[in-house]
């Protein structure tokens, strides 16, 4: 990996010194991971005049359990509690010479921004802007090696759930109880708080669980996600508890499970961000629900669970090969509850056999 991380860097320092800086810093922890690997938190990473360095609050002592930071990065530890990485790679930079450097303001709280000028107020500091997560977007096949082991381990931890007993357990004890199947099957953890939802509440975007229990007849809409290795995935599916479901439980999953397959259908390479959001957002819309629709359809994963592309009707842009996206519309009907369905895809050109699956969970719409 040691070569593609540098690599990653020389990308990043040939777009830095376009804009005329001759060092970058970067302290978005998700950035630090994409160029050096794993790390401690709270390391900054330094692409210097004459060097690389890693920046750490304090000896190097444990390697992260996710993996291990590239061996050729020299590490420069800080010997007093308490200190800034980002300030002292600020003042390392400076006494190399350099006269500007490029720093992450995205990422700056105004208070960090003013010590970096403090420590060493002849650098010029210049904004690289979203340089790095833009890097981020196309992601080798490694990185979806990740993200498909992640969906895997997501699907198991679903499955498994679906087997067992549901009507009278609350809402936060089935979320508890996935994120504890997530990291026995080898996740880092949990990529975002796991959403359960019964009942009124299915369907709702990023519902936070309740001591809500399960009942006979319900909706039960769920959404997590496993990390793996730093890379984090997505899948949502809506149940209904008990019963065959009614009518217009049948009608509304029909009608979303519509939506997400018009919008799975159209990731393509060259494909605009605005054009999937509309083919799931016209099948809603069609149907009488354009008001209380999410603001977008689908958005990148990654090392972060909310990366680039935003599939929404006003992003700019068209998608490229090899970038995973999440598809996940949903329609929540007030008193009644609704329904979410939510894949993590990875975008393939036709002849590789069009968008990759890696959530494979059943979407048919089942009584439990």
């Amino acid at each position: 990996m040691s070569e593609v991380y540098a690599a990653r860097r020389a990308r990043l320092r040939d777009r830095a010194q376009a804009g005329g800086s001759q060092s970058t810093l970067v302290t978005n922890p998700a950035n630090v991971h994409y160029l050096a690997g794993p790390a401690p938190q709270g390391t900054v990473l330094l692409l210097g005049k004459r060097e690389d360095l890693l920046v750490c609050t304090g000896p190097w002592e444990e390697r992260p359990p996710a993996g291990r930071p590239d061996e050729t990065l020299r590490v420069h530890a800080l010997s007093t509690p308490g200190g800034d990485p980002a300030v002292a790679a600020a003042d390392l930079a400076s006494a190399t010479g350099a006269e500007s450097m490029a720093v992450e303001e995205h990422h700056l709280t105004v208070t960090r921004h003013r010590a970096l000028r403090s420590v060493a107020p002849t650098l010029r500091l210049t904004d690289i802007g979203g340089a790095v997560e833009q890097l981020r977007v196309v992601k080798d096949e490694a990185e979806i090696s990740c993200l498909r082991i992640g969906a895997e381990i997501a699907d198991q931890a679903l499955g498994e759930l679906l087997e067992s007993i549901l009507v009278g357990r609350t809402e936060r004890h089935l979320a508890l109880e996935l994120e504890r199947r997530l990291v026995d099957h080898g996740a880092d953890g949990p990529a975002f708080a796991t959403s359960v939802a019964t009942g009124p509440h299915s369907g709702r975007r990023g519902h936070r669980p309740t001591d809500r229990r399960v009942e006979e007849g319900d909706f039960l809409s769920v959404c997590l996600g496993a990390t793996y290795r730093g890379y984090r995935c997505e899948i949502g599916r809506t149940f209904v508890i008990g019963t065959s479901p009614a009518d217009w439980q049948i009608e509304l999953y029909d009608l979303v499970f519509a939506a997400q397959r018009a919008a799975r259908e159209s990731l393509a390479p060259g494909a605009a961000y605005r054009d999937v959001d509309r083919a799931a957002r016209q099948v809603l819309d069609s149907a009488g629900y354009s008001e209380g629709l999410a603001a977008l359809t689908g958005h990148g994963v990654g090392l972060e669970i909310d990366e680039e592309p935003q599939l929404a009707p006003a992003a700019m842009g068209k998608l490229d090969a090899c970038v995973p996206v999440t598809v996940e519309p949903g329609v929540h009907l007030p008193g009644r509850g609704g329904v979410r369905i939510d894949d993590t895809l990875v975008v393939r050109p036709e002849a590789d056999g069009g968008p990759e699956l890696l959530t494979i969970t059943t979407k048919e719409l089942l009584a439990l």
